[in-house]
């Protein structure tokens, strides 16, 4: 059977929310793997199939800690998982996007193949304690991470991907 890995790091609570609505729709489709990023290794993207990454925006750039996750396995899966899928989610204070396109941009050197525009969830935090405070993802937001979920694993598991 097919398997997805979801990768993700979470500081305040909002990515990890959103992973684990993804994990919780996707592991009802296909085998499905939650890793947070400090713990993933290059032998957990070579036993997937399919990829969701999922970090929060920390001034205005992917967090350090799922950038160390890719530094610590570009190398290491580089020609080995060309083609495979990938969605990503970023859990922003303002806007997110550069944390997705440096996100896409890692992709694109592995080869992977974008199969959604990344979910961009917005928190509006925008003073310290706002930034800092644990957050709650709304639920109409941890929708569409499980609808993700759910079209990644069966994606996977149907073999349109």
């Amino acid at each position: 059977m097919p398997q997805l890995l979801i990768v993700y790091h979470s500081r305040t609570g909002g990515s990890r929310q959103m992973a684990e609505a993804a994990f919780e729709a996707a592991r009802i489709e296909t085998p499905t793997v939650l890793k947070r990023a400090e713990q993933a290794i290059a032998e957990d993207l070579l036993q997937a199939d399919g990829y969701i990454f999922c970090a929060p925006e920390n001034l205005a750039a992917l967090s350090g800690v799922m950038k160390d996750f890719f530094d610590r396995c570009y190398y290491p899966v580089l020609g080995r998982i060309e083609g495979r899928p990938y969605a990503q989610m970023i859990c922003a204070g303002s806007d997110g996007e550069n944390a997705a396109r440096q996100t896409a941009r890692i992709a694109r050197g592995w080869r992977l193949r974008e199969v959604q525009p990344p979910i961009i969830v917005c928190t509006h935090a925008q003073t310290p304690k706002e930034i800092l405070a644990d957050k709650v993802i709304q639920e109409n937001q941890l929708s569409l991470c499980r609808d993700l979920g759910a079209a990644m694993g069966a994606g996977l598991f149907m073999g349109v991907f």
